[in-house]
């Protein structure tokens, strides 16, 4: 009996479009019930939708009355009335026929009935209400709004429909007030029909979440049943006895029926005939009978015995346990035992087997099986004094896939390069997924360097190639680390870190590239391992300490504030450098209590300035996915006394490219604390307009890679810079080009209309004492103009 796997038990993927019916997903969820539930929630209220749109007319009606004919607003009650029922009458007769299952245009064709009922009711505020008082205009108003309030709540389960109804009904009303009332009660109509339309939908997908559920749990409850059906049908055991010269006595029926004999006949019978089937002419038989067959000779109990028998054409696997009987004297008289036809249970094993040790995803062999692999091809060429190799296949933006478009989407990516993989292996090598977005290749015989490296290659070129995925052209790649055994492990272990080390050098040189293992990469990583453990005392040996870099007004040379930067030196290893340690302390999550450290100190700093001079920080990734990380800053503040608005925060664009982390929420509570915030290196990774929307920056950084390239007449660094100015203009922040070393670069960058330049031509990183004595000298300089 086959199961359902995994994902049909899973919640749906909710996409907003399957929601509303636009969209039908390719996964192996069942929509037909999700919709089905849809439509006859629907069908449910709809006496209720009738009855709310008859009581809304006739207060309508009345509200009306004084600026509008009689006859006029009868006329206007009977069409809502009819278009009421209408819409009733569809929604009651569609869950005659969507009681089980329904189609997505059953969902799709509700939005004309949202939009029919919405046009209606556009009609009192467009007609009467743009020429009535103010007074009539909000109560007609608080009619539509209840309306709308109560299509929103009862209705959702059509989300399509009552959106349609709801946002046409409240542009209506928004048209109105704007005309009545003014701009401000306009948007508070638009506001309250947002809120409403984000509330239809998620309540419509509280539905289909609850609905899918169900729908998963009466599966569960199915297949239970099925299983222990199957159990109680299929159980196989059997009863057989032998006599001194290993022939058959009393055979059970359940014995009979499973060799596919007649009881009668199976009586007589040796028990090693009827065991070998076919076979018993031949002498072709397997290892387990022949096992048993020493058994019964040596007359030896046994138990646990595993051996193929064939039954009518058709192979099955039996499990046999026996003792040997003596009569009263003492005399073997012969063997009784129990039998069962394990078949099916060999079967599961053989799957979970495979399962254990072949990717799902892909079908590939997983990491166990990688390993095997790795330890036998290590072995062979151990045993004849030859050479294997050991390759790992990292993907190169994989990870912007994911974040884009989507795990669905990334999944068949992967399954297509593991086509592209398994074509290009021959018999001497073997392929396999190890996990994520890793691939490795075990190569049997290694001792031709040159024909590895052009597989190496050839993996990249063909991984390099275009993939077409539900009309997304996608783009990859890979970096490739190799190295060979005995040479460079002679264990899978150390072969493997080999080769890891060398794909970790293949990724440092951009990607896209391979790198042979070579024994420096051994004294590179015990380097970083050296570093990292002197990294964790740093902090408690007052190791680190803050330089500040002077930040000024690009029109007339002012100071505006300080860059705090990060500088550690070694009692041993002497200084070293940012651009090393910091990627460190992010991989071993030690950024955290730095930037913390970081933070206090330039805040308790800054707060002894003179001036009003701000201080810019930088904050990693990792702090900003922490909630509690709101509670640092603020407390930073308070202990230091400095005010909020003198305190920036620098991030990169790095932030928001890992969804659900609540970053973005992170941001916005540190704004309401009155910290600005400042992008940093912008244009240089993922660039999106979306979050420059979303989250308030007081400033966007240049980075100094495009102040170089402008200072060099490079044409697109000079359009880079000026579209990151205009952007920044039409959003109202500020700009600062870092990087800034001349002063031709200084006009330049003035000209192209950045407000603020950092960079040596202003000052380097100063010590906190320097750092505050310009502090004050400008405070002092301001104080006398």
């Amino acid at each position: 009996m086959s199961t359902p796997s995994a994902s049909q038990f899973a919640q749906p993927q909710l996409d907003a479009r399957a929601l509303l019916g636009l969209y039908d997903p390719a996964d192996t969820t069942d929509w037909g019930p999700i919709r089905a539930a849809q439509v006859n929630a629907g069908s449910q209220l709809a006496l209720f939708l009738v009855a709310a749109n008859v009581v809304g007319a006739l207060l309508v009606t009345l509200i009306l009355q004084p600026v509008a004919p009689l006859w006029l607003l009868a006329s206007w009650d009977v069409v809502v009335a009819i278009v009421a029922t209408a819409v009733t009458l569809r929604r009651l007769a569609a869950r005659e026929h969507t009681q089980q299952t329904a189609t997505l245009r059953d969902v799709r064709d509700t939005v004309i009935e949202g939009v029919a009922l919405a046009l209606v009711w556009s009609v009192p505020p467009l007609a009467f209400g743009l020429r009535s008082d103010p007074a009539t205009a909000y109560s007609l108003w608080i009619v539509v709004a209840l309306l709308m309030t109560a299509s929103a709540v009862a209705m959702a389960a059509l989300p399509l429909a009552t959106l349609s109804f709801v946002g046409i009904s409240g542009a209506a009303i928004a048209v109105m007030l704007f005309v009545v009332g003014g701009p401000l009660l306009a948007s508070t109509a638009i506001v309250f029909t947002g809120l409403l339309m984000l509330m239809c939908f998620w309540r419509g997908k509280a539905l289909v979440v609850i609905r899918a559920g169900e729908i998963a749990l009466a599966e569960r409850d199915e297949t239970v049943s099925l299983l222990l059906r199957e159990f109680a049908e299929q159980s196989a055991d059997w009863l057989w006895e032998t006599d001194a010269n290993r022939r058959i006595v009393r055979a059970s029926p359940r014995f009979a029926h499973s060799v596919g004999l007649d009881p009668l006949t199976v009586n007589g019978m040796p028990f090693l005939q009827v065991l070998a089937g076919p076979t018993w002419e031949s002498g072709n038989f397997s290892a387990g009978l022949r096992t048993l067959s020493d058994k019964l000779k040596g007359r030896e109990g046994f138990r646990d015995l595993l051996l193929p028998v064939e039954v009518n054409g058709q192979e099955h696997w039996w499990e046999i346990a026996a003792t040997p009987r003596f009569d009263d004297r003492g005399a073997f008289v012969g063997f009784r035992g129990v039998g069962s036809d394990v078949t099916e249970q060999r079967a599961s094993a053989d799957k979970i087997n495979r399962m254990a040790r072949f990717d799902t995803l892909t079908g590939l062999p997983n990491r166990l099986l990688v390993n095997e692999a790795l330890v036998h091809a290590m072995a062979e060429a151990d045993k004849w004094g030859s050479r294997c190799a050991f390759m790992m296949i990292d993907l190169d933006r994989f990870k912007a896939v994911n974040d884009t478009l989507g795990h669905p989407i990334g999944d068949r990516l992967l399954g297509c390069v593991s086509e592209r993989l398994s074509q290009l292996m021959s018999d001497n090598e073997v392929i396999g997924r190890l996990g994520g977005d890793e691939f490795a290749v075990v190569i049997r015989d290694g001792a031709d360097p040159a024909r590895i490296e052009r597989l190496a290659q050839n993996i990249i070129e063909a991984l390099s190639r275009p993939y077409e995925l539900d009309q997304h052209t996608l783009y990859t790649g890979a970096s490739v680390g190799v190295a060979s055994g005995p040479r460079d492990g002679r264990t899978s272990e150390m072969l493997i870190r080999s080769a890891d080390l060398a794909l970790y050098r293949a990724k440092d040189a951009g990607g896209g590239v391979f790198r042979i293992y070579e024994p420096q990469l051994h004294v590179e990583a015990e380097e970083r391992r050296i570093l990292e453990m002197a990294l964790r005392k740093a902090l408690a040996n007052n190791e680190m300490y803050i330089h500040y870099q002077p930040v000024v007004d690009a029109a007339h040379g002012e100071l505006t504030g300080f860059e705090a930067l990060l500088r550690w030196t070694h009692p041993e290893l002497g200084n070293i450098s940012p651009a090393k340690f910091i990627p460190l302390a992010e991989d071993a999550r030690l950024i955290a209590p730095i930037g913390e450290w970081v933070l206090r100190t330039a805040c308790n700093e800054a707060a002894q300035w003179s001036s009003a001079a701000r201080v810019a920080v930088n904050v990693s990734p990792d702090q900003l996915h922490n909630p509690a990380f709101v509670s640092v800053v603020a407390s930073a503040l308070a202990t230091s006394g400095l005010a909020p608005d003198r305190l920036e925060l620098e991030v990169t664009e790095s932030v928001f490219m890992r969804e659900g982390t609540g970053a973005t929420r992170v941001l916005e509570r540190i704004m309401d604390l009155g910290v600005k915030l400042s992008l940093d290196d912008f244009g240089t990774g993922y660039s999106s307009l979306g979050y420059l929307s979303r989250t308030k920056f007081s400033s966007i950084k240049i980075d100094r890679s495009f102040v170089q390239g402008a200072s060099k007449g490079v044409a697109e660094a000079i359009a880079i810079i000026r579209a990151v100015v205009a952007l920044a203009q039409s959003l109202g922040m500020a700009t600062t080009a870092e990087g800034v070393e001349t002063e031709q670069e200084h006009h330049m960058v003035q000209a192209l209309g950045c407000t603020k330049v950092q960079g040596y031509y202003f000052g380097r990183p100063l010590p906190v004492e320097e750092a505050r004595t310009l502090a004050n000298r400008a405070w002092g300089k301001a104080a006398a103009a």
